[in-house]
């Protein structure tokens, strides 16, 4: 029996989270038809929060995590796929429900499977991962309520030194949308590698938060990719210009917020939900070659902080859940 070294998330008596490395058999992982052997993964926001015992994101203990991961057909079972053949599996229950990318193999329904796009590399794919993936979704809602044929638009990114945040930048420059502001809460530190992705103006996350917002205040923005969520929409909203548009895609910055109706029916501003989890098959596919095409970011290598061993997410994690984080790690299975 072959074993391999997988990241275990179990709960404790005392409700603690532990995160172990531990030697595995293929006879551990969850079911599915088909068998992967890991080449990446990455790190992601809900990543972190699956450590955390009152985040939501994990029900049952114990599990393997990782929403994302590309890697090699081992045993292609009822897919369409050969054996050897590279796929790239994000969202459904991967990691949550499911024992997930931290490991250095895989067991998944074949329907989760997406073919490995041309253009793009196993490590370009991931990355890219759920937060690239996401990121073009927003890109792409927004697109397809008119920034295409406004290309001079003000667009506004939140969280923009996260994953989402900065792959929806360098997704927008490749576009060729050239006025883009970043707010961030690392507008000083981070204001040079802002700069290298494309962003037109930095702002600073507290100040924009300290001003009070009222029900409509001055039209500064025409499209916005919101990675936040919580409290920082009621400064957003009422800003938005007539007839604009806001993809929301994250809630790091909490589940609510306040808001009246005027931005909506004096404006007509459009508010969108993004989805990476559960969308079809056939909307995915489209987003991951538009990702190894027209929307792949130029020099993804930017977007590396480091790679790293099972050993080292941890501490990974930690830097995430702190807001520490600039740019995006990647996980080397097999290694």
């Amino acid at each position: 029996m072959t074993t391999f070294n997988a990241l275990i998330l179990e709960e404790q008596d005392d409700s603690r989270i532990t995160t172990t490395v531990k030697s595995i058999s293929t006879d551990s992982l969850s079911t599915g038809d088909v068998l992967l052997k890991v080449a990446y993964s990455s790190v992601n926001y809900k990543d972190a929060l699956a450590t955390q015992k009152k985040s939501g994101v994990i029900r049952n203990y114990p599990i393997i995590p990782g929403i994302d991961l590309v890697g090699t057909i081992v045993e292609p079972g009822d897919s369409q796929y050969r054996t050897g053949e590279t796929v790239i599996v994000t969202g459904y229950g991967l990691g949550v429900a499911h024992s997930g990318g931290y490991a250095d193999y895989a067991r998944v329904p074949s329907d989760w499977l997406t073919a490995l796009p041309n253009g793009l590399t196993e490590k370009e794919s991931m990355t890219l991962g759920t937060a690239g993936l996401t990121a073009a979704l927003s890109v792409n809602a927004i697109e397809r309520q008119g920034l295409r044929q406004k290309p001079h638009s003000r667009i506004l990114v939140t969280g923009a030194s996260g994953g989402v945040g900065s792959l929806a930048i360098g997704i927008l420059a490749k576009l060729g949308y050239t006025n883009i502001t970043a707010l961030t809460r690392k507008s000083d530190t981070a204001h040079d590698y802002f700069k290298q992705l494309g962003v037109t103006t930095v702002l600073s996350a507290q100040e924009f938060n300290e001003q009070p917002a009222k029900p409509l205040m001055a039209q500064n923005f025409d499209y916005v990719i919101d990675t936040v969520g919580g409290s920082q929409l009621e400064h957003i909203l009422p800003q938005i210009s007539y007839g604009g548009s806001i993809s929301l895609c994250g809630n790091a910055g909490g589940i609510s917020f306040n808001s009246t109706v005027l931005p909506y029916i004096l404006r007509g501003v459009n508010l969108l939900g993004i989805d990476s989890v559960n969308m079809s098959s056939e909307k995915r596919l489209y987003i991951w070659n538009r990702l190894g095409t027209d929307m792949k970011p130029d020099n993804l290598s930017q977007y590396i902080k480091s790679e790293l061993t099972l050993n080292e997410l941890p501490e990974a994690f930690n830097d995430l859940l702190s807001g520490q984080m600039t740019g995006r790690y990647l996980v080397l299975l097999n290694n």
